[in-house]
């Protein structure tokens, strides 16, 4: 395995850290991994599935969104969007520079993030969430009662995580304006939907309702015993298995081994679950 520090230009202007994990020999796909809120592409998860993903022959590109970890931009001045543009960029850096991504993974709100890119970008057939809300705005719940204060005032520093965010009002406009059900429902690429049965901070009804609105290909696979953040090594790892296999038949190899757009639609199957 190879690891390469790369950056790119972000939505605002900012040059974003990013990270390439690239596999012996000629990748057989390359992929994009979104990270959590306030998180960062050095996050356990994050690095763990990114790594562990080459020794299947997949390159993974990992960043930091504007205003975290070592990219640049002020935090405050991002939204949902502005994250959903920072991926589209990605894309096109590795379009550019290595090839583009035929596969997009997300963790937790990096999850809903993914499902928003991808009818902006083209080569993607295949999206994996991780621990991923139904909707963005199921981070609001996360700012308790600076929410009040930041519709009222314009702003409030909020403490996230063991950290403090300035977060503004275009924030909480912005999450509130997104079509999420609609884009699930349109997706138009193979849907793997991970999640544990016993989430501490994202409910896995929002499993459900992400896979009940898109339509098939899709699967769901419940990370028993897992926590939000896939702290465990042997919970990443799996994650990382399970991504590898199923990716195997939908992002890998040629563009026209699956046609996605012409095929997808609802069936009988109402679920396919395997649990860990």
């Amino acid at each position: 395995m190879q690891s390469k520090k790369v950056e790119f230009t972000g939505s605002q202007g900012a040059p974003l850290a990013a990270r390439l994990e690239l596999p012996e020999g000629k990748p057989q796909a390359y992929a994009l991994f979104a990270h959590c809120f306030t998180c960062g592409k050095d996050q356990v998860a994050a690095t763990r599935i990114s790594r562990a993903l080459t020794a299947f022959g997949i390159a993974v590109m990992r960043f930091d969104f504007t205003g975290l970890g070592g990219s640049g931009g002020d935090f405050a001045n991002t939204h949902f969007s502005s994250n959903v543009d920072d991926l589209v960029l990605a894309a096109e850096y590795l379009g550019t520079r290595f090839e583009a991504p035929t596969f997009l993974i997300g963790h937790s709100l990096g999850g809903a993030a993914v499902l928003a890119a991808r009818h902006r970008i083209p080569q993607v057939r295949a999206v994996a969430t991780i621990a991923a809300p139904f909707s963005p705005d199921h981070v609001l719940r996360l700012l308790g009662r600076n929410r009040a204060e930041i519709e009222r005032q314009g702003q409030a520093e909020v403490m996230l995580a063991g950290r403090t965010f300035r977060i503004q009002r275009q924030f909480l406009n912005d999450i509130a304006a997104q079509p999420q059900a609609e884009r699930i429902a349109n997706l138009k690429a193979a849907l793997l939907v991970l999640h544990s049965p016993t989430d501490e901070l994202v409910d896995v009804d929002n499993a459900r309702r992400i896979f009940n609105t898109a339509r098939h290909p899709k699967s769901f696979i419940a990370l028993d015993g897992a926590n939000h953040l896939l702290t465990k090594a042997a919970d990443a790892e799996y994650v990382a298995t399970v991504l590898a296999a199923w990716a195997g038949r939908y992002a890998l190899g040629p563009a026209d081994r699956h046609d996605l757009p012409a095929g997808q639609g609802r069936s009988a199957l109402d679920e396919h679950q395997v649990a860990r």
